[in-house]
Formats: C-alpha cells, structure tokens, sequence
C-alpha cells in the first residue's frame, strides 16, 4: 500500500492554513486535503467562506493530483493548451481547475496527498497551502 496523508497531518494542515490566513487578514478560506486516490481527508471552511469554495479547494487539490504537476505548473499549460485542459476538465466530469492553490504534498519523495484552497487570490491560497503544509511536516511540491 502506498503512503498516503494521514487524518492527523490533514487536520494540521488545515488548522495552520487557516490561522495563516487569518493572520494576514485574507478573505475567508476552505481548506481540502485529499489521499493520493482523491479522496477527501479533511476539508474546512472559515465563517463566510463563498458557497463554491469548497468544490474549488477540491477541484484544485485533485487538478494537481491527476496530472502529477503543482497547480502553478497546471495554470501556465492550461494557458498555452486551453483545449487540452478543456477536454481534462469534461473527461474528470468537471473535479479538476488548473488554478494556483493546489498543492502535492510529499513525504520521503512520495506523492502522500494534495491540499487545494480556495477563497482569497490563488497566490494567497497557494502561499497559506504550503505553510500549512510545513507546518503539518509535509512538503509541498513546487515545481
């Protein structure tokens, strides 16, 4: 069996993302942290967090792990192959968005999982995913 996240670093993850979020004063986040095969771990949202939030943080989580790339890296294939990551997008019945904010989590070279967040800018959701992530000792996947 291969290594996945565990409930107790997802639920870290989470907290610290959240609190990071909190500290610089960003909208308000979800939180997804998904196993390996896609399936959730934990997911929060903050008090007032958009209704589509949660799906977003999902979809950009599972972007990253059905393509084996970090989000970023998704963001700027999608912008030179727009109908290739159309067809993604119909073919994964619409759960994956290559956005920033989506984040392979790594331990001892090993894909464990993906956390994905959604609510303030993708940049600010990515920079709270990995410090969550660090916090959590995982390492996120940036390249």
């Amino acid at each position: 069996m291969s290594p996945a996240v565990t409930l107790s670093q997802a639920s870290a993850l989470v907290d610290a993302a959240l609190a990071r979020g909190a500290e610089l004063g960003l909208a308000p986040l979800t939180v997804a942290v998904l196993d390996p095969g896609g399936h959730l771990v934990v997911l929060k949202r903050q008090d007032g967090s958009g209704i589509l939030r949660a799906e977003i943080a999902m979809a950009k989580a599972w972007g990253v792990l059905g393509m084996g790339l970090p989000a970023r890296a998704l963001t700027e294939r999608a912008q030179r192959a727009p109908q290739f990551f159309a067809t993604l997008s119909v073919l994964s019945g619409g759960r994956m968005m290559p956005v920033a904010g989506g984040v392979p989590l790594t331990m001892d070279g090993q894909v464990v999982g993906a956390a994905g967040i959604s609510g303030d800018t993708s940049d600010n959701d990515e920079a709270c995913a990995i410090h969550g992530a660090q916090a959590a000792g995982l390492v996120p996947w940036l390249e």
